[in-house]
């Protein structure tokens, strides 16, 4: 009788998940997720009011509105467009709701109202991108003009106030504690566009869009439809902001969310989504969110003025685009050399 050696059954197990640890390690939401602990640290040290509950709390409204639409503009991106309206987008369905109020409307009424001419504006810019095949970065510069340019004719220098006292819950209610209707709301839409992005055929046909449009095309993906659908997201999404954070202001003006479309790209990009297309993922979209947050926040806590902010996450957005870059070179040189 001869000893028969038991078969290896498990000996990659280990090997396959240090390889997979490997990769999250390395990976840029691990990346950024370092960055805001580090960040966090050094808030709570520069300020002894950072660490209370109701501030923190208070930090998500930094971030919150704009990861809604980041969401939206991550897939968007990952397909090889881009929409720089939703800002825009935000000016005219909070100036719409304003006008709906004037004439006695609802809270129902009004949110209906901010999130169908969402809806329409993403539509609008679906129709000259999907079916007259212009450049979408050419196509939302103009309807990010046009947008804001009809919420100025509505109102001119004038506001829009006297908003139902229960619309003001989307904007400033809590579900429980010191959590927020936006914080709850938030993190609903994050795991709804996660599972959609990494669990289901439309997200796989997002990134087949991206990496090659043409081989996509050929292997059965109806293009022009997919970009149509995120244009739509993207707009709705601009909808829901518009609703949160009118009610959080509660009142309108045509300046209101100016500038919040590069603070949307920039979240996007800083997330590990491709500007090009083809690559990105929402766990990067969320933290880079939480990023922003805290570095505004902080900021804020420190005083700082509100054009250094600006200045600041101008050079994030420039960074985070140059850096894989910077770094392709560095390793061409390396192994040339």
């Amino acid at each position: 009788m001869t000893d028969t050696p038991l078969p290896a059954t498990g000996r990659h197990v280990p090997d396959r998940l240090n390889s997979r640890a490997h990769r999250v390690l390395r990976s840029w939401e691990a990346l950024l997720l370092t960055v805001a602990i580090a960040i966090f640290i050094a808030n709570s040290l520069a300020s002894p009011y950072f660490l209370d509950a109701w501030n923190l709390s208070d930090a998500t409204f930094n971030f919150t509105e704009k990861a809604m639409i980041a969401f939206a503009m991550a897939l968007l991106i990952i397909s090889g467009e881009i929409d720089l309206s939703v800002a825009s987008i935000i000016a005219l369905a909070s100036t719409m709701m304003g006008l709906a109020a004037q004439y006695g409307a609802g809270t129902i009424e009004l949110v209906a109202i901010g999130l169908v001419v969402g809806l329409l504006c993403g539509a609008f810019n679906a129709v000259f991108v999907t079916v007259l095949g212009l450049p979408s970065i050419v196509v939302t510069i103009g309807t990010m003009s046009l947008f804001r340019g009809v919420s100025y004719i509505i109102l001119g220098d004038e506001a829009f106030r006297g908003y139902p006292d229960s619309f003001s819950w989307f904007g400033q209610g809590y579900v429980y504690w010191v959590f927020t209707v936006e914080m709850v709301l938030f993190a609903l839409i994050a795991v709804i566009y996660g599972v959609v992005l990494h669990k289901t055929n439309f997200g796989r046909a997002v990134y087949a869009i991206g990496n090659n449009p043409t081989g996509a095309l050929f292997s059965g993906i109806r293009v022009q439809r997919v970009k149509f659908i995120l244009f739509l997201l993207t707009g709705l999404m601009s909808g829901v902001a518009a609703v949160c954070l009118t009610s959080r202001l509660g009142s309108t003006r045509p300046s209101i969310a100016s500038g919040m479309e590069l603070e949307v790209v920039t979240m996007v990009v800083l997330g590990g989504v491709n500007i090009l297309g083809g690559s990105g993922s929402i766990p990067g979209v969320v933290i880079a969110a939480f990023v922003m947050g805290l570095v505004t926040f902080g900021l804020g806590l420190l005083n700082v003025p509100g054009i250094v902010m600006s200045i600041v996450i101008g050079l994030l957005l420039i960074g985070v685009i140059a850096l894989p870059r910077l770094a392709a070179m560095a390793l061409n040189r390396r192994k040339a050399s």
